[in-house]
């Protein structure tokens, strides 16, 4: 492997990570609306935002240890990043979550649009790409409708 290939594969688990971070980010603030909802919006919130955003962040971080390991580069572990400045109000880590949900799909867009991921040779991880793009897309088209409904 050319110096140049690996330089690139890091590069990218590198923009994938920066993705990762940001869906921990929005689980994050949405585990402290989780709290400050009545149980109804609660589990709405549950399905509607925080179960997507959860299965893109596993996946991701899938995509990424596996990619790393199939390459022989360093993995990396994740730790939870704080919610935020604390709120009595859910409707502010909602706004986080949302904030957080959008960048992250933001970086994962330029990744793929960037054709970096098609460059390195590798349809595992395109597919994972693929796979928390879908689930990132879920979220972001549910958080409006949600925030909308909150509280009727």
């Amino acid at each position: 492997m050319t110096y140049i290939a690996a330089e690139a594969r890091q590069r990218l688990l590198d923009e994938i990570a920066d993705a990762i971070d940001e869906l921990g980010r929005a689980l994050s603030a949405l585990a402290a609306a989780y709290e400050l909802l009545d149980e109804r919006s609660a589990d709405r919130m549950e399905e509607m935002l925080f179960g997507p955003v959860q299965k893109a962040y596993g996946r991701a971080k899938r995509t990424h240890a596996e990619f790393a390991a199939r390459h022989r580069l360093p993995g990396r572990d994740f730790a939870q990043p704080s919610a935020g400045p604390i709120s009595r109000d859910p409707r502010d880590y909602l706004q986080r979550s949302v904030e957080a949900v959008e960048e992250a799909e933001d970086l994962f867009v330029e990744l793929q649009d960037s054709m970096m991921p098609v460059q390195v040779g590798d349809p595992e991880l395109r597919a994972g790409l693929a796979d928390v793009r879908g689930l990132v897309a879920q979220a972001e088209a549910a958080a409006p409708q949600f925030l909308r409904a909150l509280g009727r």
